[in-house]
């Protein structure tokens, strides 16, 4: 679909709306007045350039989407989409892998927008075994492979619990971004199976944190999970990349995790 013959005035008040603001608080939020940004979103006035940037900002609008406003408006876009192989992206690549085997022996990946697995440290592939050799064909989807019963399921303790912990952050993410691929996938995993034999909930750690336990051949492991961004981001690839970093949630993993290693 085009997305440029969608007005951009109609594609402001979706992300506005998206948002949670009405026309008084994003005037407020960009410093413009209500009426401007009411002939801006009912096409009566065209928005400036440094304008549309300046209301994408104040809305959290992805690059990506900055991008699509820019077109609607009749405007070149702005950000550039490089592969991460690209030169241009060697240090942010080289950041990536720093980060990734400082990690070890603890595991930790990389996922793009829609979750598909980027790259990944040594200490993930062992706690693969047993999955499906359908779900670890490129491109991997590591929710896919979390959830479905040829994946990890049937070897999560907690896999209610971390299925519910899934699915509402990526109905969160579905809810900011308005992604029609993340929606899909959301929808997706809504209807794997849960068998009934899942336990109903684990406890979470100190109640900040919901736990991953998977069971190994060293026993449950439990683990806890931090994420990483590229917060000055100015490249739509970087922008989209996520690292997501697994540490031990006890004692007995941060051992099991040490051995494993060497």
């Amino acid at each position: 679909m085009n997305r440029t013959a969608v007005p951009v005035g109609d594609l402001l008040r979706t992300w506005r709306r998206r948002r949670g603001l009405s026309q008084l608080d994003l005037a407020c939020e960009a410093d413009i007045s209500t009426r401007h940004l009411s002939y801006v979103e009912t096409g009566r006035a065209q928005p400036s350039r440094p304008m549309l940037l300046h209301l994408a900002e104040r809305l959290e609008v992805p690059l990506r989407e900055r991008n699509a406003l820019l077109l609607a408006a009749g405007y070149a876009p702005v950000y550039a989409e490089r592969p991460l192989d690209d030169p241009a992206l060697a240090a942010a690549r080289r950041a990536v892998e720093l980060v990734l085997s400082g990690h070890e022996p603890y595991p930790a990946l990389a996922v793009d927008r829609h979750w598909t697995l980027v790259t990944a440290n040594r200490a993930v592939p062992p706690l693969l075994a047993g999955a499906s050799a359908a779900l670890l064909r490129p491109p991997v989807n590591v929710l896919r492979l979390s959830l479905h019963p040829d994946g990890l399921a049937p070897r999560i303790e907690n896999l209610r619990q971390w299925r519910d912990h899934l699915l509402v952050r990526l109905q969160r993410q579905v809810d900011v971004s308005g992604d029609p691929v993340l929606a899909d996938l959301r929808a997706e995993l809504a209807a794997l199976p849960c068998p009934d034999t899942a336990a109903p909930d684990g406890e979470a750690l100190s109640d900040v944190a919901v736990p991953f336990r998977l069971l190994t051949g060293d026993g449950v492991l439990s683990f806890i999970s931090t994420t990483t961004v590229f917060g000055t981001a100015v490249d739509i690839t970087l922008s989209e990349l996520a690292v997501e970093a697994f540490y031990p949630a006890d004692a007995t993993t941060a051992e099991a995790l040490r051995r494993a290693a060497g």
